[in-house]
């Protein structure tokens, strides 16, 4: 009979515990390297059947490093293990680890798909330019809010207006000009770090021409849309429908259902809420721009007479979600005839 073992990580220490036969044989501590786990669980479970462990900011890294090392890794979903473990009457990380390993050794548990690198990179790229976008929107918010303490009123710009209004304000100001040109310069710094960021954006969406530029047809999806979307799908294959795209984005709704009470609530708003706002914004753009003519936009609007504007568009992402994943699984480019039936 095999080993089962157990990972209960975190950022300093990672429990282990080892089954084999019903029975813990061994359990302790060790840092949280992936290779120093490798070599305990070789020497304590030379014949490893599965090491599991759940998800969590170093998922990805411990599941790849111990793949690597030739061991059988399972990254299962935290939630699922979350109901399992709670049934231990005191909360350690040593009887989660033993809990974990339990799971391993039934096979009661819900194994998740581990991105690779280059999916985490771009994924990476995504989120830093979107919080740089975020804090130079902050910084801007903040300077017009402070000069119209003082009654300078900033007109309406972005970019180089903006600074330029600004400085024009300022001038002969030089006591609040003191105080807001740094944030000014803060403001210049981050808006160029992100204008950087978003060139390497566009050109990892030239890289991979054949997939974001067929996402690009849709309205409404340009180059970061495509792109998120592309990193977080990986490979169409790993979804057999493309309907369950939409519920693995958080954009299918809820359902409690006990004795005679059944009922729909909001979505869920599981899975990566960035894509998830990228597609809502894509299907605002449907919703509203005369040009995104097609199928697809009709049903919408005919939708938001019944439901109303923002349920509509999250149903207009949530279909947008189900195209995007058939036209990357067939190849086809968007269809304006018959995208609402898809």
């Amino acid at each position: 009979m095999g080993e089962y073992i157990g990972l209960d990580v975190s950022v300093k220490e990672t429990a282990i515990s080892v089954r084999r036969d019903g029975k813990r044989i061994w359990r302790g501590k060790c840092p949280s390297d992936p290779t120093l786990i490798a070599e305990i669980v070789r020497k304590r479970a030379p014949a490893a059947q599965r090491v599991v462990f759940e998800t969590g900011p170093l998922a990805v890294w411990f599941y790849h490093a111990l793949q690597t090392e030739g061991l059988p890794a399972i990254c299962i979903d935290a939630r699922h293990a979350k109901a399992a473990l709670a049934m231990a009457p005191n909360k350690t990380d040593a009887n989660d680890a033993d809990g974990l390993a339990h799971l391993a050794e039934v096979g009661f548990y819900r194994e998740v798909r581990v991105k690779g690198y280059d999916s985490m990179l771009i994924r990476t790229l995504v989120a830093a330019r979107a919080r740089l976008v975020q804090i130079t929107t902050e910084l801007s918010n903040q300077i017009r809010g402070l000069m119209k303490t003082f009654g300078l009123v900033v007109s309406r710009g972005k970019g180089g207006t903006f600074e330029a209004e600004v400085q024009r304000l300022l001038a002969g100001q030089e006591e609040l000009a003191r105080i807001l040109l740094p944030m000014l310069e803060a403001w210049r710094s981050v808006r160029s770090r992100a204008s950087a960021l978003g060139r390497q954006l566009l050109a990892c969406a030239r890289q991979s021409a054949a997939c974001c530029q067929r996402l690009m047809s849709i309205p409404g999806v340009g180059a970061i849309t495509a792109t998120s979307f592309t990193a977080a799908i990986e490979d169409p294959e790993n979804f057999s429908k493309s309907r369950s795209v939409g519920a693995w984005l958080g954009l299918t709704t809820r359902r409690y259902q006990s004795g005679e009470v059944d009922y729909d609530g909001h979505i869920s708003r599981r899975g990566d809420a960035h894509l998830r706002g990228l597609l809502y914004e894509a299907a605002t753009v449907i919703l509203t721009r005369t040009h995104a003519d097609s199928d697809l936009r009709r049903w919408g609007l005919q939708l938001r007479e019944r439901i109303g504007f923002k349920r509509a568009a999250v149903a207009v992402a949530r279909k947008l979600a189900v195209i995007m994943h058939a036209m990357l699984k067939s190849g086809q480019p968007f269809n304006w005839a018959i995208s609402a039936t898809a």
